[in-house]
Formats: C-alpha cells, sequence, structure tokens
C-alpha cells in the first residue's frame, strides 16, 4: 500500500484541524435553540414544526453519511472536508434569507449534508494519521471538544439572538465556515493512504460498505457506539420534561445543570486516552459500560425521590462511562480499515446518529418513566461484557493493524 506523497501537519496542527471539523456539527445545532422560539413566531408556525429545523438537520447528516464516506476515500479527505465546509456556509446563508419555514427546512437539510462532509474527513483523517493504535486516543479528544458545544453554544446564541436578531446565529455560522475553510484549504493536507488502483475504481459500490459491516471487530464496537450514543440522546430528550416540568426547574437553573454535566463530559474524553495508555483499550471500555451500568441502576433506585441532583447524579457517572466507551471503540471500529477509513467512519457516524435515534424511539414506545427510559438505554451496553470478555473481544484488542 502506498502511502500518501504530501507531509502532514505536525499532530498538533492536525488535532486543530480536526477539532475545527468536527465542531460543525453540534454548532448546527446547539447554537439556535435559543432562537426556536423566534423562528416559530417569525414564520407563523408552530413551535413543533420550528423543531423540525433540527430533526431534518440530523436526518440528511445520518443520510449523507453513505456518500461523503465513500468520496473521501475517492477524492480525499481534504476535498470532502472543503465541500462540506462551502456547502455548509451557503446553507447557512440561505437560512439567514429564509422567508418561510419551508425555505428554512430546505436550508437546514442542505445543511446537514455539509456538516456530515466535515465529519467524515475528519474522523477519517484520525485513522489515516494517527493510526489504528491511536485513532481512539484522538477521537476521545475530538469528543471532548465536541462537548463544549452544548455548554457554550447556547449561551452564545441567546446572546446574539437577544443583541441583533435569530439570524445573526446563522451568520455566525457563515463566519465560522470562512474562518475554518480558510484553514484548512492553507494548511491541510491530503491522508488518503489508497493507491491509485484503489482510487479508480466504482466510488459507490455496495461491496464497499459490505466489506466494512461484515467485519465483526467494525460491526461490535459500532454497536458499542451507537448504544453509547443512546444513552446520551435519551438523557437529552428526557431532561427537559424531567427537571422543567416534573420538578419545576427555571431555565437558568436548567442550563446550568445541563452546562455542569457537559463539563464533566469533556473531563471525561479528556481522560479517556490517559485511561486508554495505563488500562488499555479493552479495560476502557469494559470500565466505561460497568460506570453505565451502575448509573442505570441508580437511576432506578433514585427515581422516587423527586430532585435534580438524584436525577443528574447518575446522569453525570454516564457521562464518564460514556466518553470512555466511545472513544475506545470508535477507534476499535476504524482500526481495520486504512483505504476504506472514510466508508468506515461514515458508517459508524451512520450508526450513531440514525442507529442511536431509532433505539431511543424503540424504547420510547414502551411507555416507561423517563427514569426507565434512560435506566434501559445505560443497560443495553451490558450484554457486549460477554463478547469483551470471550477470546474473540479479547484477541481483538490484541491485534495491531497496518497503518
Amino acid at each position: 500500500m502506498q502511502t500518501h506523497h504530501r507531509a502532514s501537519p505536525p499532530p498538533r496542527y492536525q488535532l486543530l484541524l480536526l477539532t475545527l471539523l468536527v465542531l460543525f456539527s453540534p454548532l448546527g445545532i446547539d447554537i439556535y435553540l435559543p432562537a426556536l422560539p423566534l423562528i416559530s413566531e417569525t414564520f407563523h408556525v408552530e413551535h413543533a414544526l420550528a423543531k423540525y429545523t433540527i430533526t431534518i438537520f440530523l436526518f440528511s447528516m445520518g443520510l449523507g453519511q453513505l456518500f461523503a464516506g465513500p468520496l473521501a476515500d475517492r477524492y480525499g479527505r481534504r476535498y470532502v472536508a472543503l465541500g462540506g465546509i462551502v456547502l455548509y456556509g451557503m446553507s447557512a446563508l440561505l437560512a439567514w434569507y429564509a422567508h418561510n419555514i419551508e425555505w428554512m427546512l430546505t436550508a437546514r437539510l442542505m445543511q446537514g449534508f455539509g456538516a456530515c462532509a466535515t465529519s467524515v474527513a475528519a474522523f477519517a483523517t484520525v485513522r489515516d494519521v494517527f493510526g489504528p493504535e491511536r485513532s481512539g486516543r484522538m477521537i476521545s479528544y475530538l469528543n471532548g471538544a465536541i462537548c463544549f458545544i452544548p455548554a457554550l453554544a447556547p449561551i452564545l446564541g441567546s446572546y446574539l439572538t437577544q443583541t441583533f436578531s435569530w439570524r445573526a446565529n446563522f451568520s455566525f455560522m457563515v463566519g465560522y465556515s470562512v474562518f475554518s475553510g480558510a484553514l484548512i484549504w492553507l494548511i491541510m493536507r491530503e491522508t488518503n493512504p489508497a493507491t491509485e488502483a484503489e482510487k479508480s475504481q466504482p466510488t459507490f459500490q455496495l461491496e464497499r460498505y459490505w466489506s466494512v459491516i461484515k467485519h465483526p471487530m467494525f460491526l461490535f464496537h459500532a454497536s458499542l457506539c451507537m448504544l453509547a450514543m443512546a444513552v446520551i440522546l435519551s438523557y437529552v430528550t428526557s431532561a427537559p420534561l424531567v427537571l422543567m416540568d416534573r420538578l419545576g426547574l427555571s431555565m437558568n437553573s436548567f442550563t446550568l445543570w445541563f452546562g455542569i454535566n457537559a463539563a464533566l463530559n469533556i473531563i471525561g474524553c479528556m481522560m479517556a486516552p490517559k485511561i486508554m495508555d495505563k488500562l488499555g483499550t479493552h479495560r476502557t471500555i469494559v470500565l466505561g459500560v460497568i460506570l453505565l451500568g451502575i448509573a442505570g441502576g441508580l437511576m432506578v433506585l433514585l427515581s422516587g425521590q423527586q430532585s435534580a441532583l438524584r436525577f443528574m447524579l447518575p446522569i453525570f457517572i454516564s457521562s464518564f462511562g460514556f466518553a470512555w466507551v466511545l472513544g475506545a471503540a470508535a477507534g476499535k471500529a476504524l482500526a481495520p480499515f486504512g483505504d476504506k477509513a472514510g466508508t468506515a467512519a461514515a458508517l459508524l457516524g451512520l450508526l450513531q446518529m440514525s442507529g442511536s435515534g431509532f433505539i431511543v424511539i424503540a424504547v420510547q414506545s414502551l411507555n416507561v418513566t423517563p427514569y426507565w427510559h434512560i435506566a434501559i438505554q445505560m443497560w443495553l451496553l451490558l450484554p457486549g461484557l460477554a463478547i469483551l470478555f470471550s477470546p474473540v473481544g479479547k484477541k481483538w484488542h490484541q491485534w495491531v493493524f497496518e497503518s
């Protein structure tokens, strides 16, 4: 296999560029959350319809993974990243000019495709640059950076909305696109290790996807990532109902608890690489799954005592478990793939986003309380321990792949 011909920037610069790329997705959701009531008022629609601007963004992000991955393998990570940034920025501009909800929904659909391209390019580049063994550590750092956005973006969005208007949030997205795009254009180097013969193959073919999906190591670790993401999604969708509707917390109090958990999530993601260095990826995942199981038990035990702290304490514990499972498992899911890292990253992203959404909806259909809903999501990872402790599961974490 040929290596890339252009020298990559030193890892510290590369990590900065990758951080810029992965922030497009959470920024496209969290910054304008405080503006949703004003958007529904501007377009004279119900608040539920304004929330579809988030749903359709997530939908296109999930669907777009199937196209962005093979494109990144064929044409390179850098070109896909730049194309995604251009589409993201133009879509944000289109959303700024929107005069009705249909226009806004179209812009958000396009913006989701742009965000998915930057995310796929980032995680494929991680596998290219840092190799199969170190990629999990780098993914943990990137997840830590992603967690800053839910903590800070709503504050910035609230300021922009109150000082200017809800359209200012999309102005910020345009500015971020221009800034990040300029740095990516000037500094980022192509890292795609595929040979010319491999690049000459058809871009979209079922075998390319199937060769990734059928790999048991990918399937298992990607499933862990999906289930871990479902835990966070169930918390995000249940927290407003529990904290504000049932416990009567104000918006400021809710934001405070939300911010504390985001900060703990950041700490957990930053700790993950150190834990992987000390314990290895196998024990890191096992520890993360056990923490999630304990958090689920606490969630049920404390559900009868109505207070914000008793609801959030299991969430705090789960944030560390989530961070450690996601970082180590994502790296292992991508480890077997070099020239197909883009496709693998795309399928991993699809499972994390769309797959976790389906799981959350399925558990919600059981009509259980929010406490039990979150606990069940946490416990769904526990059967994975049987595979992790099996001979095959242990062997997966002993393999060293060609980078």
